[in-house]
């Protein structure tokens, strides 16, 4: 989920949301393509360091071509790495290993709602009622997500994991309201942070160590054999590569609330497929309650939004206002840091 101001007047918002969709539909599809590989015998980290060690290599001429980028933004490269890239796949990959698709992803988006708890605990700056009304929505739609009445049926460590994906997230966020601007590239800062995450990952997950064997085999969705290899293909190629390509493009042309409203639907997309693919059911309270997630997560993130500054004026305050009620320092460019899905 980005953070970012733009300004769409120069640019068409029908590609824009085109490409946001595709973005939302390639994020969405990372779990139901990684879940047969993990019951196929490979280890949630293991699937997560395939996942980012392959789309380093493809965006690895996009690094060449941003070289400098290491020397100037070293502090952002490293959050996106360790944060963005190796903290959220990590978590949630690990998640649904034990929980379904659809509720890691529903859990992970309260991330909006726990920046808000951010700013106004710890950065002590003033937040709306509506914003405070989303976190309480958030909050209750999670507990019908994973019936509370029931005695917390789910997993509790993958309710954890799920969690720990939220909370990289919201560190990012915290890192980019300081981090942007200098004109930094977001493809250089995406390639460069799957370079990061992929070291990370190396020394965790010890890839040595893998059975390597697995994708030479088939998994199964719903019952159904699909060569592990495609899977892994379309992991790195469509839901990393495409996904974080398409997001950047997307948020160049639309306004942050709009972004937002889109990027909300990865989670829905998630779950459909998980649905679709491989034969997860929902119950329908947990159905309303990832609903009620989505408008919480909504409600949080734009009800604190102020309108688009004109091109090259400031906020007041020397501030320009990012998505979240999260400010930028005066001078960061209009384009900031890409913050992914899973």
């Amino acid at each position: 989920m980005p953070v970012h101001t733009t300004d769409s007047s120069h640019h068409g918002k029908g590609p824009g949301l085109f490409l946001a969709l595709g973005s939302a539909l390639a994020f969405g599809g990372s779990g139901v393509a990684a879940k047969p590989l993990i019951e196929a015998g490979l280890a949630p980290l293991h699937v997560v360091w395939l996942r980012v060690a392959g789309a380093a290599l493809v965006m690895l001429p996009v690094a060449v071509r941003h070289r400098d980028l290491p020397r100037r933004r070293p502090v952002l490269l490293a959050g996106f790495g360790l944060l963005a890239v190796a903290g959220v796949q990590a978590c949630y990959f690990a998640a649904i290993s034990r929980i379904p698709v659809g509720v890691a992803l529903l859990v992970e988006y309260l991330a909006p709602a726990l920046v808000l708890g951010w700013v106004r605990f710890v950065q002590r700056r003033p937040v709306t009622r509506a914003a405070a009304l989303g976190v309480v929505l958030a909050a209750g739609g999670l507990a019908c997500v994973v019936e509370v009445w029931s005695g917390l049926r789910f997993d509790v460590l993958g309710l954890v994991l799920a969690l720990g994906a939220a909370c990289c997230q919201v560190g990012y966020f915290v890192l980019a309201d300081h981090g942007g601007g200098d004109g930094v590239d977001p493809l250089g800062v995406i390639a460069y942070g799957l370079l990061v995450g992929a070291g990370l990952l190396t020394v965790v997950a010890r890839p040595w160590e893998m059975d390597w064997s697995v994708l030479g085999g088939s998994a199964r969705m719903n019952g159904v054999g699909v060569p592990a290899v495609a899977l892994l293909g379309w992991l790195v190629l469509v839901a990393t590569v495409v996904a974080y390509a398409t997001g950047v493009l997307s948020v160049r042309r639309l306004s942050p609330q709009v972004a937002g409203v889109v990027a909300c639907l990865e989670a829905v997309v998630a779950t459909v497929l998980a649905w679709v693919l491989l034969g997860e059911r929902l119950a329908v309270p947990q159905v309303v309650g990832g609903m009620v997630v989505l408008a919480g997560a909504f409600i949080a993130q734009s009800s604190t939004a102020v309108p688009e500054p004109v091109v090259g004026r400031p906020a007041a305050g020397g501030e320009v206002r990012a998505r979240g009620g999260l400010s930028r320092p005066r001078g960061s460019d209009r384009t900031s840091d890409p913050v992914p899905g899973p």
